[in-house]
């Protein structure tokens, strides 16, 4: 048992560990997501450091009335050349049915174009901690932001 959790311990440092790709200072761009999301998003990312940011990304549903706001703090890691995967957590507002508070993870996969072009795809699991969304609910979304 102990020789597993040393190779376990190990391949999670050196995962970790591997240096990341650097990300830009800013990107904004569209977010579209399926199943419980809100269509359509607005997504803005802001470097933190060198292999972190923040995202925040803002969706407005039923002709502006309804809004979803989520806020994530996002780890960033190479895989090869101009491909990164990320991972993150962070939590969110929504006024559908009520205003409610959930709590957000997510983890994707993206690729910087040589022009200012990063395109991503992730997924993204919610649960509602209090008022309008209720469980555990999920999105896969595509995203197409401009870098600067």
């Amino acid at each position: 048992m102990k020789k597993v959790l040393l190779v376990f311990s190990l391949f999670l440092a050196a995962t970790f560990s591997a240096n990341a790709q650097e990300i830009s200072d800013n990107a904004i761009g569209l977010r579209f997501s399926g199943g419980n999301g809100a269509g359509a998003e607005i997504s803005y990312q802001k470097a933190l450091g060198d292999n972190n940011r923040l995202e925040i990304d803002l969706g407005l549903a039923n002709e502006f009335s309804n809004f979803k706001a989520t806020g994530l703090y996002q780890w960033v890691w190479n895989l090869e050349n101009n491909f990164n995967w990320y991972a993150g957590a962070g939590a969110g507002l929504v006024s559908a049915s009520g205003t409610g508070i959930y709590g957000s993870g997510v983890i994707g996969i993206e690729y910087s174009f040589d022009e200012p072009i990063l395109i991503s795809i992730d997924y993204r699991p919610e649960i509602g901690i209090a008022g309008g969304l209720d469980g555990l609910n999920s999105n896969i979304a595509l995203a197409v932001r401009y870098q600067f």
